[in-house]
């Protein structure tokens, strides 16, 4: 079975502005270094639209009409305080996220594919089931655990999340429901203040490793075989979901952790393990931060030659 990789045009068309740092080269970056020689075996599938109900599996109605009501045919306008921002483009391709994270899950779920990568942007993981926040709109780590759930029958889901920023969304989206795991490794403090250890979820499925800056491998490797990884082979998934955000690369601007391309590639394959054990190998992962262009585009490279990789155990 290969790795399939979803993404779609119009995930470049959500376009907020000169100087965020959401912008559609960032998309580029990662797509530039995933359609070299090296990652020829993947198979490239469009990100169809994703739907309503898919979306209403976390966010409120409320909340949906709300964004569809807001989307400009022209020119900006904010979603939240500050930093969240529609563009004409936006709704299209936060359909197209939801899409790709929920086409990914069924392509698994069925055997068609191994695993799956979802390059699409914006990211999700900030978003809450009423509000935009931290360049997020919908959250679809979360849509897509949840579609596993009510489509594929997969009843203990669980996303881990290596972006530098914890995700709040994701976390509150979980908190309730034992049969949901949140794992994050992120840099404290720091946006958005969320992520303390002692937020551990109705029945500790919620796990919070804050890192503090500067972290390395180091520090970073220890801290996932010592408990992230250990609480995740407890929950014994039947589906990884991995939040593949990459700003916690040494050369991003915004964060301090100062993760390497090995460390990328290492973590993916430690949590492919996990899957391995409990899931059948099943694991999707979602693009979300990232800001360097250089780090994001050879991170995503790392992470996806993981994915590729021969399963850890098999001959």
């Amino acid at each position: 079975m290969t790795t399939l990789i979803y993404s779609h045009p119009a995930c470049l068309e959500h376009r907020p502005g000169a100087h965020h740092p959401e912008s559609p080269d960032r998309l580029l970056a990662v797509l530039q270094a995933l359609q070299t020689p090296a990652f020829a075996e993947a198979q490239w599938r469009d990100a169809p639209m994703g739907t309503r109900e898919q979306v209403l599996r976390v966010h409120t109605d409320d909340y949906v009409e709300h964004v569809e009501a807001l989307s400009p045919s022209s020119g900006l306008r904010l979603l939240d305080a500050g930093d969240t921002v529609m563009s004409p483009g936006t709704l299209q391709a936060v359909m197209r996220c939801v899409g790709a994270a929920c086409a990914a899950v069924d392509a698994v779920a069925s055997g068609e594919a191994r695993n799956a990568f979802c390059a699409t942007r914006p990211c999700g993981h900030h978003a809450e089931a009423d509000r935009a926040m931290g360049f997020c709109v919908f959250n679809q780590a979360a849509i897509a655990a949840l579609h596993a759930r009510a489509a594929r029958g997969l009843q203990r889901v669980a996303v881990m999340d290596f972006d530098v920023h914890h995700g709040n969304g994701t976390q509150n989206s979980f908190w309730r429901d034992p049969a949901l795991f949140y794992g994050s490794c992120h840099q404290a403090p720091f946006y958005p203040g969320t992520g303390a250890r002692h937020e551990t979820g109705v029945a500790h499925n919620i796990v919070n490793i804050p890192l503090s800056r500067p972290c390395g491998s180091e520090k970073f490797r220890d801290s996932m075989r010592n408990e992230m990884l250990p609480a995740l082979r407890r929950f014994a998934p039947d589906l990884l979901i991995i939040s593949a955000g990459f700003d916690a690369h040494h050369l991003d601007p915004l964060g301090g952790l100062d993760f390497t391309d090995d460390d990328f590639h290492w973590i993916t394959r430690e949590l492919m393990a996990v899957a391995d054990e409990s899931a059948h190998g099943r694991v999707v992962s979602v693009l979300e931060g990232g800001y360097s262009l250089e780090g994001l585009a050879s991170g995503s490279a790392a992470h996806v030659r993981a994915l590729m990789e021969t399963p850890i155990g098999a001959f």
